[in-house]
């Protein structure tokens, strides 16, 4: 191993040479104190050998790379060598002359570097110690003599022995020299006095050294410099250059040394300053109990004490508050821990234990109250008003003791726990408030959307820095009642990740089974939620896991009508709107006709809220026009509606029998989380041979609902009047619009179907007729979902005609009744039904020269869809 440097200073040296040589520390000491006796005598080490003549040094020398070290002219440095070459290089210049090379190898980490990978520049010393360690390592003392550069290599093995060249130093004796020694010995002496290990004698002797090119090397030698940076002070051939490139090193050095002890006094500072406050605080309290008085730590514990009696806690809360006080009553105020009881025990304090709101039980004030909040929604109604109808029971015969259960498992269950799942802007959180305000209750809502943290449902465990409750207990803590309306909004918007899974966190809280004794992390102890009257809402239920969906009493909020879209901006939006606007109720006024335009033409949603800013849009522009003077009222009409908001953004009925005024265009009606829609299916066919594809985002369902209605049209093909080899040279391409919309779902296999036959036949679809539903191979017709919302999504695009499934009639009865009268509906049950039902009769031609002719109406059908519907 090469030869490696042990110390940072004489004073590390002697603390390792310590118990190991004490003649070897010695010989250091004396080899560097006596060179400066040298140095006023006027000789060098090399001379005072020689009898006073300079030791010659010869022109070959026996080269030991070092590692991470430097070695300089008149510096005395002790090593260690622990390779089997560089032992054995070092044995025989002992035996010889002592003289050997040392040159700084340009990787510290390589242990055996060639001659390539040595710096050209080294310093020749003479050994003037040697100790052979028990560990079979080899310790050395060398005392550097002058600079050399390094020639040709002659010998690798057994060591590197090449020829060297003297590289005397350029000392210039000007006064510029002699100031730039000064400073650096001035530097150093700053240096020294910030490091209180720096024996005084060492640094009093190096600040009495008067020749600059030995004040630079004595320096650089104790100093802690980086391998590069050393290696260049010894390169450089003039005295002013190593001057001014130690200065350097030693500025920065200073300016890391003051940082590092202005930080030490302010931590030091610090661990004073809390001593002082522990002291002073326990000359405190021994004052106050000579003068009779309390210190504040016995203030605030009776402070807890009184406030865990007024609690009112269970008997299990109640222990642990108790316990963990008389913690806190043995735990100084500095302690960390102290801080963290303290938290806790306020938190479990200010929970609503026993607090409540009494339940306003008179159902003709809450019918009354719902009403007023919301039109329309009476199977919400209904329901609230059930739920107060059998509280009020429970408590008028809560005496009766014939009606009680003798069932020790399945206990009275008090809470209820709803789920409103409905497109945005029906009222679901609105819903919410109004329920409380009918019952007397306090209202407090937490958005669940995005949370995908267990610890927000569950809270964090104590032993967390910052640990807290999660957002059930902090939002009960903060309404302060043990029995609000608690509205936990967007339910199906969760996600989880590595955290854990909130949803899961929920099954206890929503769990009227279990969340009597609701046990948050950080609470510890059993909390009762099953006096809260919890209502979640959702836009969807596919993304709400199936056993928090078992857990909820779900109830649909469908779309509305336009009867009742005019209705809520009567009553609720316009008002509103006239308020937030700063208007006055006789400044504005809407006529009927223009309302309907704008929930016709400017909004087409299953909710309000589009509508609620158009209104709002208009009164702005009125609010204006009225600042600016230009009139005092205004009358909004069908004109004034289409100059405030510019032109429509729907169309009527007229544009859907447009685009379906083409064999192979069919509507059909499709459900979404925000309500029901139209979807338009169109087919145009090609030559090829027996291609078929679906475009517009669809999903695997729909498109294997396309391949079904395929084959059934394809094995009917004779009764639709379809020759048998058509199939056998076209190709059938189908698109779904909107397609950066994903879609899917079985419902669509009637209008798959129908489009096909149209397509095949030359037969278009009657207008203003919409039709949903799932086929077989066989062309029976299945049932549906989501009829409401289809049918009113038919309603509002001005369809006056549905075709549904026979087994969906029972569900028109969820269908307001003023819809059912202004519509049509067929029920079917093959798909023959639907074809007869939905294309115009078949005209006496024959088929060939019909789809010969559909060809050149399906490609304009192409045309018409990129120019009526982007996007």
């Amino acid at each position: 191993m090469p030869a490696q440097k042990w110390h940072a200073g004489l004073h590390n040296f002697l603390q390792m040479m310590d118990g190991v040589d004490e003649d070897f520390g010695n010989l250091y000491m004396s080899t560097f104190f006596s060179q400066f006796q040298k140095k006023e005598n006027g000789s060098t080490d090399s001379e005072a050998e020689g009898g006073g003549e300079k030791m010659p040094i010869p022109d070959t020398l026996p080269i030991l790379p070092l590692r991470g070290v430097v070695v300089y002219p008149n510096t005395a440095v002790p090593l260690t060598v622990g390779q089997s070459r560089s032992i054995k290089l070092v044995d025989d210049v002992v035996a010889g002359d002592k003289l050997v090379g040392l040159v700084a190898s340009l990787d510290p980490e390589k242990e055996m570097p060639g001659p390539s990978e040595l710096y050209q520049v080294g310093t020749v010393a003479t050994v003037h110690r040697l100790l052979r360690a028990p560990d079979g390592t080899v310790r050395l003392l060398v005392q550097g003599i002058e600079r050399f550069r390094l020639g040709e290599f002659i010998e690798e093995e057994p060591y590197l022995r090449a020829k060297i060249l003297p590289a005397p130093e350029l000392e210039e004796e000007n006064i510029e020299t002699a100031a730039l020694a000064r400073n650096a010995r001035d530097q150093f002496q700053t240096i020294t006095q910030m490091i209180p290990s720096f024996p005084e004698e060492l640094a009093s002797s190096i600040l009495s050294l008067e020749d600059p090119l030995q004040t630079v090397y004595t320096i650089a030698n104790f100093q802690r410099i980086d391998l590069k940076d050393a290696q260049e002070i010894l390169e450089i051939d003039s005295v002013y250059g190593k001057l001014k490139k130690l200065i350097g090193l030693l500025v920065r050095e200073a300016e890391v040394l003051q940082i590092g002890q202005k930080i030490q006094n302010e931590a030091r500072g610090e661990i004073e300053k809390v001593q002082r406050d522990y002291y002073l605080r326990e000359q405190m309290k021994a004052i106050q109990r000579e003068l009779g008085e309390r210190d504040e730590q016995a203030v605030e514990i009776e402070e807890f004490r009184k406030k865990i009696e007024d609690a009112k806690m269970p008997e299990e809360a109640d222990k642990q508050a108790k316990r963990e006080l008389d913690r806190l009553s043995r735990l100084p105020t500095a302690a960390a821990e102290y801080g963290v009881i303290r938290t806790y025990l306020d938190t479990l304090t200010s929970l609503p234990w026993s607090n409540g709101t009494k339940d306003n039980l008179d159902i003709k004030h809450a019918r009354e109250v719902l009403n007023k909040d919301h039109y329309g929604l009476e199977d919400v109604k209904d329901r609230i008003l059930e739920f107060l109808a059998i509280r009020k029971l429970r408590l008028d015969r809560k005496d009766d003791k014939k009606e009680a259960s003798d069932d020790a498992i399945r206990r009275e269950r008090e809470g209820v726990i709803l789920c409103f799942v409905g497109p945005p802007g029906v009222g679901k959180t609105s819903l919410g408030q109004s329920i409380a305000r009918a019952m007397g209750r306090k209202f407090i809502r937490a958005s669940l959307g995005g949370v995908r943290d267990e610890a927000e449902i569950r809270g964090h465990r104590r032993t967390y820095i910052g640990a807290m409750p999660g957002r059930i207990l902090q939002s009960l803590r903060r309404v302060d009642s043990k029995n609000p309306v608690f509205m936990l909004d967007e339910v199906d918007k969760l996600t989880n990740d590595f955290h854990g899974d909130p949803s899961s966190a929920l099954l206890e809280v929503l769990d009227p089974e279990q969340n009597s004794e609701f046990r948050d992390n950080y609470l510890e102890v059993a909390y009762d939620l099953s006096q809260v009257f919890f209502i979640a809402t959702a836009n969807t239920l596919e993304y709400i896991p199936g056993p928090l969906r078992d857990r909820m009493e779900m109830i649909y909020l469908s779309g509305y009508t336009e009867t009742e879209k005019a209705a809520i901006a009567e009553k609720y939006l316009i008002p509103r709107q006239i308020r937030e606007n700063s208007l006055r109720k006789n400044e504005i006024t809407f006529k009927e006709e223009s309302l309907k335009m704008i929930i016709r033409q400017y909004t087409r949603e299953a909710g309000v809220r589009n509508l609620e800013r158009k209104i709002g849009a208009v009164c702005r522009k009125v609010g204006t026009r009225i600042a600016e003077g230009k009139k005092k009222r205004y009358t909004i009409t069908p004109k004034v509606v289409e100059e405030f908001l510019d032109h429509p953004i729907f169309f009527g009925p007229e544009e859907l029998n447009k685009r379906t005024a083409i064999p192979g265009v069919v509507p059909g009606l499709a459900w979404t989380s925000f309500g029901g829609d139209i979807l338009l299916v169109e087919a145009t066919a090609m030559p090829g041979g027996r291609g078929f594809q679906i475009t517009g985002s669809i999903g695997n369902v729909m498109q294997e609902s396309a391949r079904a209605a395929l084959s059934y049209v394809r094995s009917r093909a004779e009764s639709f009047g379809i020759p048998s080899e058509y199939f056998e040279k076209h190709d059938i391409h189908m698109h779904v619009p909107a397609g950066a919309q994903p879609k899917d779902g079985p419902s669509a296999g009637v209008t798959i179907a129908t489009s096909l036959v149209s397509l095949l036949t030359g037969r278009k679809v009657h207008p203003q007729i919409g039709m949903t539903g799932e086929i077989t191979l066989r062309g029976q017709v299945l049932p549906i979902g989501g009829v409401k919302e289809k049918v009113l999504a038919a309603h509002r695009s001005g369809l006056t005609t549905v075709i549904l499934p026979k087994r969906n009639e029972i569900d028109l009865d969820d269908v307001p009744a003023e819809i059912r009268k202004t519509m049509k509906f067929i029920y079917v049950e093959k798909v023959e039904d639907v074809i007869n039902a939905a294309l115009e009769k078949p005209k006496k031609k024959t088929v060939k020269k019909a789809a010969k002719s559909q060809k050149g109406k399906v490609s304009l059908n192409g045309k018409k869809k990129n120019s009526t519907r982007g996007g």
